[in-house]
């Protein structure tokens, strides 16, 4: 099974494509996209572009997408909240089912603690993905998220809290 894990973010979007045949995963690719755009709409349609030709390019299987958490900053929240949806429609128009796991859930099942850092999912990804190239901290997020999603999808009676 082939799965993209998508870390949300206005201006920086990280996706991380693996590979899941039974335990075993193994790295596809990688990356962060950067939004352009003199304003919100254009920024979101530019990231709505770029996701499409990565999911083009990768013909992942499943997808799988960060929740937003709330902050302080409502208007941060609301736009993180754009993003996010940008993330989840360009999974659904390509036919396949969006997973959405929390952050705390992420961490707990790739690190086995629900507050790691980013130094330790990134850690733990090039465990887990001997030999991965990460191009960033959102792309090591995003490549957490998708061996979540992959690990969830094994074991569907077993369930990590938060």
């Amino acid at each position: 099974m082939r799965v993209i894990g998508i870390d949300p973010g206005l201006r920086n979007l990280g996706w991380g494509v693996i590979e899941a045949e039974g335990n075993r995963l193994r790295h596809v690719a990688n990356g962060t996209l950067h939004s352009e755009g003199p304003d919100l709409a254009m920024r979101l349609l530019s990231l709505h572009g770029q996701l499409t030709e990565v999911l083009r390019t990768h013909a992942p299987e499943a997808a799988a997408v960060e929740q937003t958490f709330v902050n302080k900053d409502a208007v941060a929240t609301l736009k993180l909240g754009q993003a996010r949806a940008v993330a989840l429609l360009v999974p659904a128009q390509f036919g396949l089912t969006v997973g959405e796991y929390a952050p705390n859930a992420v961490k707990k099942t790739v690190v086995g603690v629900g507050h790691a850092d980013k130094r330790q999912i990134d850690h733990m990804v090039r465990m887990q993905l001997p030999g991965v190239v990460i191009t960033g901290p959102d792309a090591a997020d995003a490549l957490a998220i998708a061996m979540c999603h992959a690990w969830h999808v094994r074991a569907p009676a077993l369930k990590v809290r938060a």
